[in-house]
């Protein structure tokens, strides 16, 4: 029998999640008879870096503009009789597969590329894919299985200034976790940062306040997951040193910063803290109850 002519392929894709959802474009046809899903991206071309491959094979297959992550997956696929242009050939394909995140608010998926390999593109329950109700390859069920949310920790430093029986918080934008709910003025400690000028910086650019900055009340951490604003699927542990402050009697709080993770500023009554009228962050709680130490 005479040997048939090889083929080999470079291609990338990325894995993009949302909450339990996963991005997936359909194949073409011609490409499948039947209906089949599969991860958004392609063929790397001659002297293109392989981010920049998928970032072009997302957009033109679901019209979004994807964010990769530094490293890949490597999955290699061999097909020793496939079907390519009319003809039988040995095909290897060598595929990269990138972690890839869209804002939280990017527009519903749409196949931009016109006689493309994809028909269309639609968010899918992740559920759905893995107990084979939603059709896809083998390539998208084995990169869930293994797929794991980015580890992320971030060290913070935050405020508990009190006037009276009130307390200095800030409300959490759009552009946060949480947002909506009520937390101290603060944030992350930029690196090579002393964490008291980082909170002297963030209360000024969250409240407009020069404040002072006293004794540590308390280490507090935090560790969830989900999709954070970015829309990048995360395993975030938050660690909070929250300081005792003070700023001048006679301040008044309003928000300096533009855009940022915090929308709104306000003296919040104790009252509306201890009986749940004003949704608060744990951190508020633990450094309420630290101070009463």
């Amino acid at each position: 029998m005479r040997e048939r002519p090889r083929e080999r392929r470079l291609a990338a894709y990325a894995v993009v999640l949302r909450d339990d959802q996963v991005l997936l474009s359909r194949l073409a046809p011609r490409i499948s008879e039947q209906e089949m899903w599969t991860l958004p991206g392609g063929g790397v071309e001659h002297g293109e870096d392989p981010r920049d491959a998928v970032v072009r094979e997302v957009h033109e297959e679901t019209g979004l503009d994807v964010v990769v992550g530094e490293t890949a997956r490597v999955d290699s696929f061999h097909q020793p009789s496939a079907w390519r242009d009319g003809r039988r050939v040995d095909a290897h394909s060598v595929r990269l597969v990138f972690e890839g995140w869209v804002p939280r608010d990017a527009p519903a998926p749409r196949v931009v590329e016109v006689d493309g390999s994809t028909v269309d593109a639609a968010w899918h329950p992740v559920q759905a894919v893995l107990d084979g109700t939603v059709p896809t390859s083998a390539l998208v069920r084995a990169s869930l299985r293994v797929h794991e949310p980015f580890r992320l920790q971030r060290v913070a430093a935050y405020a508990l200034v009190r006037r009276d029986d009130r307390v200095l918080l800030t409300r959490i934008s759009a552009r946060g976790f949480h947002s909506g709910s009520w937390t101290l003025p603060g944030g992350g400690i930029d690196h090579g940062e002393p964490p008291r000028e980082a909170l002297v910086r963030e209360v000024r650019e969250e409240c407009g306040l020069d404040c002072v900055v006293g004794g540590v009340l308390d280490v507090h951490d935090v560790h969830f997951g989900g999709t954070a604003p970015s829309g990048r699927h995360e395993d975030f542990h938050g660690l909070h040193l929250v300081f005792e402050a003070t700023v001048p009697d006679d301040a008044e709080p309003v928000v300096a910063e533009v855009d940022g993770t915090t929308d709104a500023v306000a003296w919040v009554p104790l009252g509306d803290i201890e009986s749940g009228a004003v949704d608060v962050l744990d951190v508020v709680r633990a450094a309420l109850a630290a101070a009463a130490r």
